[in-house]
């Protein structure tokens, strides 16, 4: 599940582009909390820290202690802007996680196993057809990723989201269809069994001459 991070955060007196331009000034980046059927909380961030933890990647799916005063609130980032240019943080906008909570995020597929998969290893193709897989899952339990295994499969097999482990309490949001995730797709010049057999033919051939030529030296030592 994914980790809980600590972010320590300063309040905003008032909304507005000169209060946002006058934290960013100040090195900070402006913020909200708002959800839980609370009114908005106006906040910053320290912008260094907040740039490292957008970078890693994960920020949107990572929850957040937010720190203000003696306080604390729990979080989930559900929108960043960044400037056009530089890709620094300029907003972000926080929903409050309450108990029972349950949220609706994109969650990061990774694959594993490449080298056990026969297909890939005949010149075979990942074809990933979803790299991010649409989830709904309960506030304190977001997956941080799933990991799907290319064991065994061969070109033309299908990776589909049943032959996915999930977690408890998350359910894909796409309910109809059993879809899919990855297939090994066919190399773009697919060769013959005759083509194979004719490869493997020549290469014992080669093994055998390499051979022989080694005893013939061994013999004139």
């Amino acid at each position: 599940m994914a980790d809980i991070k600590n972010i320590a955060a300063e309040p905003r007196e008032r909304a507005g582009k000169g209060s946002a331009r006058k934290a960013r000034r100040e090195g900070r980046v402006p913020a909200v909390i708002y959800g839980e059927k609370k009114s908005p909380e106006l906040i910053t961030l320290a912008g260094n820290e907040l740039i490292k933890l957008f970078h890693r990647g994960t920020f949107l799916n990572t929850i957040f202690d937010i720190k203000l005063g003696s306080a604390k609130q729990r979080v989930l980032p559900r929108d960043i802007q960044v400037h056009p240019v530089t890709d620094r943080p300029l907003h972000v906008d926080f929903l409050r996680l309450g108990k029972g909570t349950k949220v609706v995020i994109e969650v990061p597929v990774h694959f594993i196993d490449e080298e056990d998969s026969p297909g890939l290893k005949r010149g075979g193709v990942l074809n990933i057809v979803r790299h991010e897989i649409e989830c709904e899952c309960p506030a304190d339990g977001i997956p941080e990723s799933f990991t799907i295994s290319l064991d065994g499969l061969d070109i033309h097999d299908s990776v589909h989201i049943s032959a996915v482990e999930l977690p408890e309490g998350v359910v894909p949001t796409v309910q109809d269809r059993d879809f899919t995730i990855a297939t090994i797709a066919p190399p773009t010049v697919m060769k013959t069994e005759e083509e194979e057999a004719a490869e493997a033919a020549e290469a014992e051939e080669a093994e055998a001459e390499a051979a022989e030529g080694e005893e013939e030296e061994d013999e004139k030592e």
